[in-house]
């Protein structure tokens, strides 16, 4: 048998009693208005939950990936959008901390532990699921990098302070991948531009917006790590937040399943509460049963990568995987037990059945998660 510390425990009560609070009395509007959470933004950064992986060493809470997953969860039990602002600084600052110099480290750690945002820019309208086919270069030009190109779909842009950015910097490698080099972009630097926001399903509170490099200038010793060591990095840095992905869905998830229990025991119909029909309390068993082995799974996998397992990556493919499916699978049973009032806005369900949605397709498809297992089954590069 086994369970969480205490000091998990205590993590999670104090990070649900600062969602309750300050979190989750302005999700509704922060999704009817599509805008940032400011309001979670400065209780997280306030309480030390905004970036809580950083290492005590850059002035960061130094937290284990289990207890950087409950803050996740716990933020998005209540508003999703809210839980992208530690999730996607983690996301923005794991090739910094897996592969930068300790110089790199100390400039861009500490003003995130401090409360700067960090997003991560990898992805291309021609280039998602296969990232080496990205288009963005990066040349050297004596003692600084000049960057073009565009990236999309980046969470939390013209919020974030620091970029991290991946780029073509040897088009001429042997194999695309290796010409791959991830760089630290400032939202100061000179020729960086932020795009429009992306009118999305849902997760409307945070930002997704393309970013535009004109002649984008940053000084040379932003490199993160040695040339052609971006992709590998951004592999390594997917494992370590795949499964946190899979936090987030599972607070999602959560939140739904409450929100339902709560419903279904005031709810009366034919003169009983409907928690007291059997056909109810099966789709909760069921409800239940899939977070509650989603929840072991996503805390496996963040034990697993942190100890760098063998199969760390098949872990967290797995975490992120099934606990998506479970919770676009549970907040669409949740619409579903609050019949026609489950479809309005009165009710955080539909919220969180819209918000569910992404977690099957970012930070890698569920599809390309089922190749990165089938992979590792099948011991296939």
């Amino acid at each position: 048998m086994y369970q969480l510390g205490e000091e998990h425990e205590a993590l999670r009560e104090a990070v649900r009693a600062l969602a309750e609070k300050e979190i989750a009395p302005y999700a509704a509007d922060v999704d009817e208005h599509a805008r940032f959470p400011v309001e979670a933004n400065n209780a997280l950064a306030k309480a030390g939950f905004s970036a809580p992986h950083i290492p005590e060493e850059y002035d960061g809470q130094g937290a284990d990936a289990v207890a950087a997953n409950i803050v996740v969860e716990e933020v998005a039990r209540v508003c999703a959008s809210s839980s992208l602002i530690p999730a996607a600084n983690k996301l923005g600052t794991m090739n910094l901390i897996l592969g930068g110099s300790p110089e790199l480290k100390r400039l861009v750690l500490p003003d995130i532990a401090a409360g700067a945002l960090a997003s991560y820019a990898l992805s291309e309208r021609e280039a998602g699921s296969d990232p080496a086919a990205m288009r963005t270069r990066a040349v050297l030009d004596g003692d600084v990098w000049v960057l073009n190109g565009t990236k999309c779909w980046i969470t939390n842009a013209g919020e974030s302070t620091w970029y991290t950015v991946m780029a073509v910097s040897d088009p001429s490698a042997a194999k695309p991948a290796d010409g791959i080099s991830a760089f630290m972009v400032h939202a100061d630097d000179p020729g960086f531009v932020v795009g429009p926001k992306e009118r999305k399903l849902g997760i409307k509170g945070s930002p997704t917006r393309e970013i535009y490099f004109e002649d984008c200038t940053i000084p040379a010793d932003r490199i993160i790590g040695q040339p052609g060591q971006g992709l590998r990095l951004a592999f390594a840095t997917l494992d370590h937040t795949r499964h946190t992905i899979g936090a987030q869905a599972l607070g999602i998830a959560q939140g739904a399943l409450d929100a339902a229990v709560a419903y279904v025991k005031e709810r009366k119909q034919f003169g009983r509460r409907i928690a007291d029909f059997q056909a109810i309390q099966f789709m909760l068993a069921d409800m239940a049963m899939r977070i509650e082995a989603a929840r072991h799974l996503v805390y496996a996998a963040a034990s697993a990568v942190e100890r760098r397992a063998p199969n760390a990556s098949f872990q967290s493919s797995a975490a992120k995987t099934f606990a998506s499916d479970t919770a676009m699978s549970v907040t669409t049973d949740a619409v579903q037990l609050f019949g026609g009032a489950g479809y309005t806005q009165d009710f955080p369900v539909e919220r969180m059945m819209r918000d569910a949605k992404i977690t099957q397709i970012y930070e890698g498809t569920n599809q390309i998660q089922r190749l990165v297992m089938a992979r590792h089954l099948l011991k296939v590069r």
